[in-house]
């Protein structure tokens, strides 16, 4: 398999990775896993899969954007501002724990009480990241179908958790 196929076939996974650790779509990092992939393709020993060779390039530039772009704020900022926006309350507040613990038992309580088809594609494509492409060879079924569940599976979701909306 070429680079270009290798690329085709996981770009999408590379950008929910790349989404997942900034919080934001960012092709400089996307282009810069490729760059990788290409100058450490000779690297690859195929002792693991390809496909987690390809996300651990793709986690570890994400976390060194992060990284460098802390470096860069923190370089931008006065003294007094870095203190301010860099300070972090040492004592954990119990009744923030608290709400924390319980929204996500309710998430969780409202996967699990989904329909199993719809529950297997939102673990697969929302929690574990496969592309509907994959998702669909996964579950032997057209894209069109993954879409509509997933469609379906957050529609459910909302209405169950408007609350925490």
């Amino acid at each position: 398999m070429n680079l270009n196929d290798i690329i085709k076939t996981n770009k999408q996974n590379i950008k929910n990775i790349i989404r997942m650790i900034t919080k934001q779509d960012n092709e400089d990092v996307e282009q810069e896993v490729y760059i990788k992939l290409w100058k450490n393709a000779d690297k690859y020993e195929e002792r693991g899969s390809l496909k987690s060779w390809i996300n651990t390039i793709a986690k570890n530039t994400a976390k060194d954007y992060l990284k460098s772009a802390s470096v860069k704020q923190e370089q931008n900022c006065t003294a007094d501002e870095f203190v301010l926006t860099n300070i972090k309350d040492k004592k954990k507040n119990p009744e923030d724990s608290i709400i924390t613990t319980e929204r996500q038992k309710q998430i969780i309580a409202a996967i699990d009480n989904l329909k199993p088809k719809f529950k297997e594609v939102i673990m697969v494509c929302e929690v574990y990241g496969y592309t509907y492409e994959e998702a669909s060879r996964k579950f032997n079924c057209p894209i069109g179908t993954i879409k509509s569940r997933i469609y379906n599976a957050k529609k459910e979701l909302a209405e169950v958790l408007k609350d925490l909306i």
